[in-house]
């Protein structure tokens, strides 16, 4: 696994031994920053259920402003403190809960939601991030999802765009309509 562009470009990154963790694959990692490359640099982005880190870094790689990386797991705590060192690069990195995160957060131009498949945690989160109303005016929420998994529909200003299929994967993108 591999930075794909910008500042750190080609860097590898530390996986997990485990898979409790599981990677976004290099082949949908690629395709979902071909689709957002124009924003994210000056952006702040989440990185929830962040794992290893990896889209995040990507982000910060590209010219992001800041990340904010948020993992329940103490073992992604730690791979993604190693990623970002060995990256040369620095940001928040926290062991918290994410529904519990998002609830007291601020406010965010790119959201990373990449929980656990079998979590049933999409709605919850999504639920939160439009109740809370985290997300700047244009910005964009990301999830990750098995291909079959039904991503729900969200209150206005929030609006579903696009779903696209990578073999097994599914990313679905969401936007917060200027007011």
């Amino acid at each position: 696994m591999r930075v794909i562009s910008g500042s750190v470009r080609g860097r590898r990154l530390k996986t997990p031994e485990n898979y409790d963790i599981r990677p976004t694959t290099d082949n949908v990692k690629e395709s979902l920053f071909n689709i957002i490359q124009f924003d994210i640099e000056g952006r702040r982005v989440l990185d929830l259920f962040a794992g290893t880190g990896q889209l995040g870094i990507e982000c910060l790689s590209r010219g992001a402003d800041s990340v904010v990386f948020i993992d329940q797991s103490r073992e992604a705590v730690k791979i993604i403190k190693e990623n970002l060192k060995a990256c040369g690069l620095s940001a928040p990195v926290l062991q918290q809960e994410a529904l519990s995160y998002l609830r007291g957060c601020g406010r965010f131009d790119l959201i990373f939601v990449d929980p656990p498949y079998d979590s049933q945690l999409y709605e919850s989160v999504l639920n939160v991030i439009n109740s809370v109303d985290i997300l700047s005016d244009g910005g964009i929420i990301v999830c990750e999802s098995r291909r079959e998994t039904p991503m729900p529909e969200l209150a206005a200003p929030y609006q579903k765009r696009r779903e696209y299929r990578y073999g097994k994967v599914k990313l679905t993108l969401y936007v917060k309509e200027s007011a």
